[in-house]
């Protein structure tokens, strides 16, 4: 027997057994769909968290007010917090030869209004710097004009919703708005950004620090955001850093420090744990359909007992009938593995339409990888059935006709 042969006489045993191989089908599709599509959201949840950071740029350190990792001892007494990071702290920073620039951040939550039309929205504070240091872009006017930190000046850089939804039908340049009891004028629209890394800048109005600072009645800054000058020299960067605050601060190392790659690394470990959990638990659904393979080949053995036995009689041997049975197998698990690939393709494909922002990317690897399980699983099922085939006796097979 040829390997043609085998081939046509499996597919010939499939085609007339039409019910039985759409079941088999059916069920490895539904496992290969499902195995795709929750490896797909996994992989495109890791990219879309890279891609996030990768926006904020390469060499981007975060400094954040008092320490994250928790140490041993007593409690602290008396309800002490950690120091305020203030705009002398941040300025001090430029003293290191590693350090290109630094936008100091205050952020607060404030009524914004122009001509009877009002909102809540966040209000953040910083200086010119912020515009390269996180990658900002501008749709019309000017960002916050370079000028003295410590210097509160009324202007103010508005993003698309604001300008929408408080400047209807007019243009917004120019015009004054009102943010709790103070005027600011609109000096420059910000290009429509989106969410990113949990800041909406499309909802956001940006002013000058000091006046933010003068505006929530506080010297001490949310954030620090430092750009060092190049990704290699970031180490270095990090531990001018951490001396210049310990210094101003009497010896204390009270500050975080925050990098792309290290939240990138945090994230894809746990995105990767997550992928393969959730890719597991899938992969049940293909030993399920094994499983349904093996039965229902099982079954094909009793019910073709007087074929086999004609079989074995002309000649076949115990590895041809192996043969036989697993290339069923095979094509059965390949047929359910191609309609399965499709099925999670058109899902995805419904899930980018109905979710535009997220990328959703199905890995080259993890198709060939649920192509190669599901044949991989059809032919180790197919073996107990095949075995089963290849040990009957031919004369009892052909007395049971």
């Amino acid at each position: 027997m040829f390997f043609k042969d085998t081939l046509t006489q499996a597919f010939g045993a499939i085609s007339t057994q039409r019910l039985r191989a759409a079941l088999i089908i059916l069920a490895m599709s539904i496992g290969v769909a499902s195995v795709t599509v929750l490896t797909a959201l996994g992989e495109s949840a890791r990219l879309f968290i890279v891609r996030e950071f990768e926006a904020l740029g390469t060499h981007l350190i975060i400094i954040l007010p008092g320490r994250t990792e928790t140490v041993g001892g007593a409690p602290p007494l008396f309800g002490e917090t950690p120091r305020d990071l203030t705009l002398g702290d941040a300025y001090a920073l430029l003293r290191s030869h590693y350090v290109a620039a630094i936008a100091p951040v205050a952020v607060g939550s404030a009524p914004v209004s122009t001509e009877g039309l009002e909102r809540e929205t966040n209000i953040l504070g910083s200086t010119h710097e912020l515009l390269s240091v996180r990658h900002l872009t501008l749709a019309q006017g000017r960002f916050l004009p370079e000028a003295d930190p410590d210097k509160a000046m009324p202007v103010c850089v508005i993003g698309q919703t604001i300008r929408e939804q408080l400047f209807p039908g007019k243009p917004a340049l120019g015009q004054w708005l009102r943010i709790n009891d103070r005027r600011f004028r609109v000096i420059g629209i910000l290009s429509s950004k989106g969410q990113s890394i949990g800041t909406d800048f499309d909802e956001i109005v940006i002013i000058p620090v000091a006046s933010a600072q003068a505006l929530f009645d506080t010297y001490s800054l949310f954030r620090v955001l430092v750009e060092a000058k190049s990704k290699q020299v970031m180490p270095q960067a990090m531990e001018d850093i951490t001396n210049i605050i310990k210094a101003r601060h009497e010896g204390e190392d009270d500050i975080t420090l925050i990098t792309q790659d290290s939240v990138v690394s945090t994230f894809d470990k746990i995105l990767t744990a997550l992928t393969l959990t959730v890719t597991s638990i899938a992969g049940i659904s293909l030993a399920v359909a094994g499983v349904l393979v093996m039965n229902v080949m099982l079954v094909s053995v009793t019910q073709r007992t007087a074929e086999i036995g004609l079989l074995k009689a002309l000649g076949a041997t115990r590895r041809q009938l192996h043969g036989l049975f697993l290339a069923e197998a095979a094509m059965l698990s390949l047929a359910g593995a191609v309609v399965g690939v499709v099925l999670g393709q058109v899902a995805l494909w419904g899930l980018q339409t109905a979710y535009p922002d997220f990328p959703f990317i199905l890995p080259g690897w993890a198709l060939f990888a649920a192509l190669a399980v599901s044949l991989l699983t059809g032919l180790v099922f197919g073996v107990l059935p095949a075995r089963k085939a290849a040990r009957l006796d031919p004369v009892t097979a052909l007395a049971k006709r």
